[in-house]
């Protein structure tokens, strides 16, 4: 733990302070914003925030190990990240406090100036981030299963970070009408409509934050794939061959990039998670079958090939070198 970024975890220590706090203010503030109590936003920014910290930290290390000559490089943008993301953390609690919103807010120059703030500092995290996804393709020493996962998954967290600016653009009537806000997470509907308890997700229009969440978390989902596989391999022996954990990983890899594609297709359309349409739904169903029958194939092909590299290598849930990154 000691190799981790230093300044990601302590943005993680700071962002855990910051939840705990914001899970007081949802107690004792009874204010609400968008129709959601006033310290939702900052207590959801700052679990995510966290994760994400704790989980680059990690990237971090497992680059500068293996690939010393860009250890500094990686380390600053690193560093830029969890700079610039405290930066953001700091105005949406601050914008909290004030009993208003911090995203799309133009109600006033001081509002302005800070979403402007708030948006140049997540392009820079955006940047970083990918430099960082980029660095863990020159890393070569990892197992093929362990090394798509990582990989798979920063790419798919950089894309989902990406999918944010999609709510940044002026929807229709917004500048029209001459409002304060330009932007939304609602498609179809003004923000601050009925939606799912603790998330807020719209429940009656499309809501460009659920792919953008998944994509994100594909960095934590994919190397649990992985982990879920290497322990099932202590018992079912065909998954003990690293070219099948490879094979599955990389069919759980598609499987989460389609249904990513379909989630931010389905909020352009307008329509609410909770209320698929027939298209919706059969896509979704295409996926689950298409997913199945692929892993049915995989380990069927590996049957018919017993002894093919039967190791569980480079375990992601035990490390016994205590230098090694683990996984958070």
């Amino acid at each position: 733990m000691t190799r981790w970024h230093r300044p990601l975890l302590t943005l993680a220590a700071a962002m855990a302070l910051l939840l705990v706090a914001c899970l007081v203010g949802l107690v004792v503030d009874d204010r609400t914003v968008t129709g959601l109590p006033v310290w939702a936003k900052p207590a959801k920014f700052a679990l995510s925030t966290l994760v994400y910290a704790v989980t680059w930290a990690w990237l971090i290390a497992l680059v500068r190990r293996h690939r010393p000559d860009i250890a500094r490089r990686v380390g600053a943008a690193g560093t830029v990240a969890a700079v610039l993301l405290g930066v953001e953390l700091v105005i949406i609690g601050g914008q909290a406090l004030r009993g208003t919103t911090s995203h799309f807010n133009s109600t006033t120059t001081f509002d302005r100036t800070l979403f402007m703030v708030m948006a140049v500092s997540i392009v820079a995290v955006w940047l970083a981030s990918a430099y960082v996804a980029a660095a863990l393709f020159r890393v070569r020493s990892l197992d093929p299963a362990r090394a798509l996962a990582i990989r798979a998954g920063a790419v798919l967290a950089v894309v989902g970070m990406a999918l944010a600016f999609l709510m940044t653009r002026p929807f229709p009537g917004q500048i029209e009408a001459g409002g304060a806000i330009i932007g939304a997470h609602t498609v179809g509907l003004p923000d601050g409509g009925p939606g799912l308890p603790l998330l807020g997700w719209s429940t009656e229009g499309g809501d460009l934050r659920i792919p953008h969440f998944v994509g994100m978390h594909a960095l934590q989902a994919l190397p649990l794939v992985l982990i879920v596989l290497e322990l099932a391999a202590r018992r079912i022996a065909v998954l003990r061959s690293t070219e099948v954990r490879r094979d599955l990983v990389g069919l759980a890899a598609v499987a989460y990039t389609l249904v990513l594609g379909l989630l931010t297709v389905q909020s352009l359309r307008g329509q609410s998670i909770v209320a698929p349409d027939a298209l919706t739904v059969g896509l979704g169903a295409a996926i689950a079958v298409g997913t199945i029958v692929g892993a049915v194939v995989v380990l069927r092909r590996s049957a018919v090939r017993p002894g093919r590299n039967p190791q569980v290598a480079d375990s992601l849930t035990v490390n016994t070198d205590p230098a090694e990154p683990s996984v958070p």
